[in-house]
């Protein structure tokens, strides 16, 4: 099959979920809803492409939370073709890129969050892609078929002079979704999963447990003398950091409610500026690497105690920690197995029945369906983090700029980088 016929065919292939998502009795009222609230008009055929594409992409129904591509493949008879193309959507790599080369059918692009060169042909029209050239970054979702790649959507575009900004997005995915670093590239899964391997060793020689309890306002300081031991072999005392808090309960942390607009800051800039005190597990698993968990000990509390109600919120303590997809299958089990009465009491909390099995299938499928390594742990390996994390610092640290002063464009920018306005502060005005 030349490239013109695959390109055909997984065009077809696309073509037909979206028949089937409209059709079907089990989905289409689904769809129907979901168009609701986007405020999608039917009568806007882009409008509508664009959601069904994203809908058949991102969306995942009912208990086992199943992708679109996963009941097409259930629902359908599919000739082998069909089957592996619909199977070849259901791993589509969404990420950010930096696009090196523009070749005559697709892309040389750099996805800088994997670190990986992908050469890609495009299924939409190189023409209606013409405003785009060398250095622009894209937000993009790419689908492997028989080891070729082909480019199905760009959903953003941003220019190379706002590169500062793709690299704050590519980072705000990489702690929403680590997984992505390593994504389609098995060298740098191999260099994190040493990693994992490694810090684990020190974390036990540290502190001779695999579990530590203390306060929020203690927990940053303790993971970065963690740091510097595991970085030049220097153990500092501790204990004096390992303080639980005065009363054990749960409630609702401001600072964990972040907007797109503060997200990166609020998620680097430590448990000990939230204004509230609140208990914290420092967690090392020995399979995913770094956790730092709010409320770990306050959800152990709650199956050690006599009375569980006694302990505040207690139902939305449990809720939280199924709930939050931050939470690894993992963690739960772990806290399963080291206290008798786990399932008593999520399943009255719950109203249910579930076996422990059916509980993490229920909240933690993302979790048993792939191998997801600890955010913590993967920004340590990441080089766009390392690159975010400079910009950060860099513009900490770059003095203020009187802006009702006239600055000409060609004129040394007055942050005292020496590069022209142009090209530096004024690149975005």
């Amino acid at each position: 099959m030349n490239i013109q016929e695959r390109m055909e065919s997984i065009n077809a292939v696309i073509k037909n979920i979206a028949e089937f998502i409209q059709t079907n009795d089990q989905i289409k009222q689904d769809f129907s809803e979901y168009l609701k609230t986007l405020s999608v008009n039917g009568q806007n055929q882009q409008q509508l492409q664009g959601a069904i594409f994203n809908y058949i992409m991102e969306r995942r129904l009912g208990e086992d939370f199943k992708s679109i591509p996963e009941l097409y493949l259930e629902y359908s008879k599919l000739d082998k073709d069909s089957k592996s193309i619909t199977e070849a959507l259901q791993k589509a790599i969404s990420s950010v890129f930096e696009i090196k080369r523009i070749t005559k059918s697709g892309f040389d692009l750099l996805n800088i969050v994997n670190e990986r060169r992908y050469m890609v042909t495009s299924l939409m029209k190189m023409t209606s892609l013409r405003n785009l050239g060398s250095g622009d970054f894209v937000v993009a979702r790419l689908v492997n078929i028989n080891g070729d790649y082909y480019l199905l959507e760009i959903s953003g575009v941003l220019p190379a002079t706002r590169r500062t900004e793709a690299y704050r997005f590519a980072v705000a995915k990489i702690i929403q979704n680590p997984e992505l670093v390593y994504l389609d590239n098995p060298e740098k899964q191999k260099e994190i999963e040493q990693d994992v391997q490694d810090v684990y060793k020190k974390f036990i020689e540290f502190f001779n447990t695999t579990e530590i309890i203390t306060t929020n306002k203690n927990a940053d300081e303790l993971i970065g003398i963690f740091n510097d031991y595991t970085e030049n072999g220097v153990k500092t005392e501790y204990k004096e950091l390992i303080i639980p808090p005065d009363e054990y309960k749960f409630f609702n942390v401001n600072e964990f409610n972040n907007s797109y607009d503060n997200f990166l800051e609020n998620s680097l800039s430590g448990f000990s500026s939230h204004k509230e005190t609140y208990d914290v597990g420092i967690i090392y698993d020995e399979e995913l690497g770094l956790y730092a968990v709010p409320f770990f000990g306050t959800f152990n509390k709650i199956f050690e105690v006599d009375d569980y109600t006694k302990i505040e919120n207690y139902d939305a303590c449990i809720k939280y920690f199924l709930e939050n997809d931050k939470f690894s299958a993992n963690l739960i089990r772990s806290v399963a197995q080291h206290h008798p009465k786990f399932m008593e009491i999520v399943n009255a909390v719950l109203a249910k029945n579930y076996t422990l099995e059916e509980l993490l299938k229920k909240y933690k499928k993302r979790y048993l369906d792939y191998k997801i390594i600890s955010s913590t742990t993967v920004l340590y390996r990441s080089n766009a983090f390392s690159s975010t994390l400079g910009i950060i610092e860099e513009e900490e640290n770059k003095p203020q700029i009187d802006l009702t002063q006239k600055i000409g464009r060609n004129d040394p920018c007055p942050c005292g980088s020496g590069k022209k306005y142009k090209k530096c502060c004024g690149a975005n005005l």
